[in-house]
């Protein structure tokens, strides 16, 4: 019994110097990617972009609160137009619920009335840069 462990622990003494041998001089892949594309993908990025940072709309404020309240809003919001996206924005101090995004102002005029029959709270906003 002696002897099996002494082999045992000659096995161990041996085998950790090895294998933080091989640990110290082992190194995972290396390589360099080099990735080459089109220019006009370039061009037609830029053309997005601009067109995005220049796209305003108009939304609708529904309310606004704590960040409980503002769920609560949004949960009534999404039953009572369900064809509007709604959203949840956070406006130092509070939250605010919003809905819609309207490329014209007739067009959000007409469904502000609409909303605003259910939520007479309710104001129409036109942000200077979209959000998403």
């Amino acid at each position: 019994m002696r002897k099996t462990l002494q082999f045992y622990v000659m096995q161990k003494i041996v085998l950790i110097p090895v294998f933080l041998f091989v640990l110290h001089f082992s190194h995972g892949q290396e390589g360099q990617i080099n990735i080459q594309q089109d220019e006009q993908i370039t061009q037609l990025l830029n053309i997005y972009k601009s067109v995005l940072k220049n796209n305003e709309y108009y939304r609708i404020q529904v309310g606004f609160g704590d960040f409980d309240k503002a769920r609560s809003i949004k949960s009534d919001v999404e039953q009572d137009f369900p064809e509007l996206p709604s959203k949840i924005d956070f406006d130092s101090p509070t939250y605010r619920v919003r809905i819609g995004r309207f490329k014209t102002k007739l067009e959000a005029e007409r469904k502000f009335n609409e909303v605003r029959a259910k939520y007479p709270d309710a104001m129409l906003l036109k942000p200077k840069k979209s959000t998403k």
